[in-house]
């Protein structure tokens, strides 16, 4: 039987079991909460938090049918189709994001999978953004083999591809790309040597045991995402997913403490959805081992909370932007 004894007692695992990982789903709070937080403090600087930014830079269009994303062509949402952002444009963005505190920049672009002209033009973004001196990331959908390469001697530092939910649930998600897909797409970018940026979607009518398999699924990878963005659904009229039933507050910070004890080395972003956490809820999330998070006003096309106010619950809570030497050696 898992206790937080035994489980501080491991080394870092591929192999977790599907009732060791609903185990610690049915652990207390406080047994939950002080594990994620040994570890969290075993491998991390526990007053700094990574600060990333993302940027839109096409939107719109997308002939996925995600239920969750307002950017699909198959809903009405009111999100209109844009053309990708020319470069100046986002290395203008890159900077302001720059001298606001971050330090990864993270790009998105509504496509199932990026063409070549196209995957050409974010390499100069990616090429640019890095000149800066901010780390790189960037979600373009599908990728290829050769295509995660080409990404790689741009000098791109992490690719987020989520899993979004566990494999059960996937299908009342998501039609238009199978599951295998995603873990695909993750293969070739790691062969790449590019670093993964992985998580996944909580709120979109799983269960626990859906949530457990999504983590179970993340941190039996042969090497855990480097980053793992824990969402809150945003719900947006005109998708599937509109109005159904909030996440219980604790019942997320327990997927955020569940994904550090499982990936401890990896960092565990809030994302999505903050904009609806209390600065409490966000609180036991950082205590739960959350140590990154989204600086901005938007998410791609949903919003996010200011960012003055973001530094000043940093402050409050003794917080501080990491400055990329916050991690402490492993154990």
């Amino acid at each position: 039987m898992l206790t937080p004894s035994s489980v501080l007692a491991q080394s870092i695992r591929h192999d977790w079991l599907a009732e060791e990982v609903q185990a610690l789903f049915a652990w207390s709070f406080p047994d939950l909460l002080f594990t994620a937080q040994s570890l969290h403090r075993r491998h991390f600087d526990p007053g700094a938090v990574q600060i990333s930014t993302l940027l839109s830079i096409k939107t719109g269009g997308c002939p996925e049918d995600c239920a969750y994303c307002p950017q699909s062509v198959h809903f009405d949402t009111g999100v209109e189709r844009q053309k990708l952002m020319e470069l100046e444009t986002v290395l203008a963005a890159a900077r302001r994001a720059r001298d606001a505190g971050a330090t990864r920049f993270c790009m998105g672009a509504a496509w199932r999978n990026p063409r070549q002209r196209d995957l050409e033009r974010v390499g100069a973004m990616v090429a640019g953004v890095r000149a800066l001196g901010l780390e790189t990331c960037v979600t373009l959908g599908m990728l290829e083999a050769e295509q995660a390469r080409y990404l790689a001697e741009c000098g791109l530092d992490y690719y987020n591809h989520n899993l979004d939910t566990s494999p059960e649930y996937y299908e009342a998600v998501i039609s238009t790309r199978t599951y295998q897909d995603r873990l695909d797409t993750l293969a070739h970018v790691r062969a790449a040597g590019v670093r993964v940026c992985c998580g996944g979607i909580i709120g979109m009518g799983e269960d626990v045991v859906d949530r457990a398999e999504l983590l179970r699924t993340l941190a039996n990878l042969p090497v855990h995402p480097e980053s793992v963005p824990i969402n809150q659904l945003v719900q947006v009229a005109g998708t599937p997913l509109a109005g159904v039933a909030s996440v219980d507050p604790l019942d997320f910070v327990r997927v955020v403490a569940v994904a550090r004890i499982l990936m401890p080395q990896s960092h565990v972003r809030l994302s999505a959805g903050r904009t609806d956490m209390s600065p409490e809820m966000q609180a036991l999330c950082f205590l739960a081992g959350a140590n990154s998070l989204f600086y901005g006003e938007r998410l791609l096309t949903t919003p996010n909370p200011d960012g003055d106010a973001d530094l000043a619950l940093l402050a409050r809570l003794g917080l501080r932007p990491e400055d990329g030497g916050s991690r402490v050696a492993a154990e």
